[in-house]
């Protein structure tokens, strides 16, 4: 216990150093969020607000899982899940707001970036890792099913999906860092439920940078983490689900996330069928938005959401 709070003061401490070195130099190269005309109104006035923090978010994670994580096979790879995922974003983020490409990186050559990364992963996995196997535990029922060759599209799914979801929920001040610092301490008790406590020291660094950066993140603003923070954030919390065989539990844990993914798609596959929308607008949280709720209101009540799932999570194991 004394090794996780010690990784998150350590995460949080970096954080909290490097922040107010960071933003003025973002300010001075004018790394600058810009804001969707379509969005809310009430969101214009946060364009030129900071983005890409997801440097020093990442730098906290990484200083507090080597400065207190065994080092082995386990934690290098959730490392490299994370950097990898890291510098997806990184590029996304500096060909939109640097080279001015309002697409980004394009989403082949981001899935191509997914695809080796995870091709890395189940190969050092499987040589080094004594517990990789290509297995799916499903809680609720406790059985564990053999996926076979399935495994590898699955594990890229669960990436895919969680780096994705993690990045949609990035859209209002401290939700997406609140969010997952929820669900990085309900996943530091798994792991340490089910042996894996290398990996619950990543998470208690990934909960320390998390809450560090709110410092920064929360109502107003001073910066955003950007796809560089957002898609890293993402590929963690894919990482220790992988690594720990719970990937379905990740989608309870994660149940904000999963939420504000699927009204995306709901939204897209509602408007190209029939013309209509489901919500105001997606994802989620801009719904309740448009609905009348304070941007503050919204993320403490996807907080709170996020808080009974992780506990709904912790009590099927």
């Amino acid at each position: 216990m004394t090794q996780l709070l010690m990784a998150g003061a350590v995460a949080a401490g970096v954080v909290l150093m490097l922040a107010p070195i960071c933003i003025p130099i973002l300010h001075r190269l004018k790394f600058g969020q810009s804001i969707r005309a379509e969005g809310p109104k009430s969101h214009q006035v946060k364009s030129g607000t900071p983005t890409m923090g997801g440097i020093f978010l990442i730098a906290g994670i990484v200083a507090g899982t080597l400065a207190f994580a065994e080092w082995n096979a386990k934690i290098f790879l959730a490392l490299f899940i994370l950097l990898g995922h890291f510098v997806l974003g990184f590029v996304d983020d500096y060909l939109k707001v640097v080279r001015k490409h309002n697409q980004g990186l394009l989403a082949r050559y981001k899935l191509a970036g997914q695809i080796l990364i995870v091709i890395v992963t189940t190969v050092v996995a499987s040589e080094l890792l004594v517990d990789f196997s290509p297995k799916i535990w499903l809680p609720v029922a406790d059985v564990t099913l053999d996926a076979g060759r399935w495994y590898l599209p699955f594990m890229l799914l669960v990436m895919v999906g969680a780096s994705n979801a993690v990045n949609l929920t990035d859209g209002l001040d401290g939700l997406a860092s609140g969010c997952m610092a929820i669900a990085a301490s309900c996943y530091a008790v798994i792991c340490l439920l089910t042996g894996h406590e290398d990996l619950a020291v990543f998470c208690a660094a990934t909960v320390g940078a998390c809450v560090g950066f709110l410092r920064f993140n929360f109502h107003p603003a001073k910066v955003f983490m950007g796809d560089t923070g957002s898609l890293a954030l993402g590929g963690a919390f894919a990482a220790v689900g992988i690594l720990t065989h719970t990937e379905i539990l990740l989608a309870i844990v994660g149940f904000v996330f999963v939420c504000e993914a699927l009204s995306v798609i709901l939204q897209v596959i509602s408007f190209q069928t029939t013309g209509k929308r489901i919500f105001r607008m997606s994802p989620l949280h801009h719904h309740f938005e448009l609905g009348g709720w304070s941007e503050v209101k919204v993320v403490f009540v996807f907080w709170t959401v996020g808080l009974v799932a992780g506990i709904i999570g912790l009590s099927m194991l």
